[in-house]
């Protein structure tokens, strides 16, 4: 009895240790990811960085923080393994590592289905916050309609079919300009069906090509990785310009 109980105090002892790091590693991974952040100082990079990374972080923390519960769980009830025996022992191991395996699956859908919303916000804020040019001044988004006479003829055209969307940033003092580049099918919707910002474009294809003389027409394909609705969206494309090849 007195080994048993002298074992369990050891077992106590290491599991309050490695709750402890398990909770210590996901505040470091989320400030390591904020830290990275910070040293970015030009807002598209925090833009990309945030883009590719930032689930993935948040979900490396959240691990580690569902396996600081379960082995803090382990210290649980040590008085009834005492009590009733050391069979109770492996029944703690075996339902902590049950909950653990259930929260692993609960927050992996959590993270899926809710972080998105919040990452968006987070990146039309980047995207959307002033820049400043070289000289320090503050720089004005330009319109769709102003953005054409900015672009190159490649840059066009691929605006036009969605692949590629420009922001064109222009410092109305001394006319320098930023254009700045972000994949279509990166960027996540909200899904008409489930409410959830997991959709996103999965194919593109020309109904109707443009010409010098009418509009074209871009049929555009989304898909809900969540709740697998699909729909169609028809958009606009610009006639061809007069120096187009």
């Amino acid at each position: 009895m007195e080994s048993t109980s002298t074992f369990l105090a050891q077992w106590d002892q290491y599991m309050f240790i490695g709750a402890a790091a398990g909770v210590v590693t996901g505040i470091f991974i989320l400030l390591y990811h904020e830290f990275k952040v910070l040293q970015l100082k030009d807002l598209k990079a925090k833009y990309d960085y945030v883009n590719q990374h930032e689930i993935q972080y948040f979900w490396y923390a959240v691990i580690a923080f569902i396996a600081a519960g379960a082995i803090y769980a382990n210290t649980l009830a040590t008085g009834k393994i005492l009590s009733d025996g050391s069979r109770w022992f492996y029944v703690r191991l075996f339902i902590t590592a049950g909950l653990g395996v259930i929260a692993y699956i609960f927050f992996y859908s959590m993270v899926r289905i809710y972080y998105p919303r919040y990452l968006e916000k987070r990146l039309t804020k980047l995207r959307n916050t002033p820049r400043i040019s070289p000289d320090g001044n503050i720089m004005r988004k330009l319109s769709e309609s102003e953005e054409e006479h900015h672009l190159e003829e490649v840059m066009r055209k691929q605006g036009e079919i969605h692949t590629v969307d420009y922001d064109i940033w222009i410092d109305d003092k001394t006319g320098a300009t930023k254009i700045e580049k972000y994949p279509a099918y990166e960027h996540a919707e909200e899904c008409s069906e489930c409410g959830y910002y997991t959709m996103r474009i999965g194919e593109e294809e020309i109904e109707q090509a443009p010409t010098a003389n009418e509009e074209g027409v871009l049929l555009t394909h989304y898909e809900c990785s969540y709740c697998g609705h699909r729909e169609q969206r028809e958009i606009k494309v610009a006639k061809l310009s007069a120096n187009a090849v």
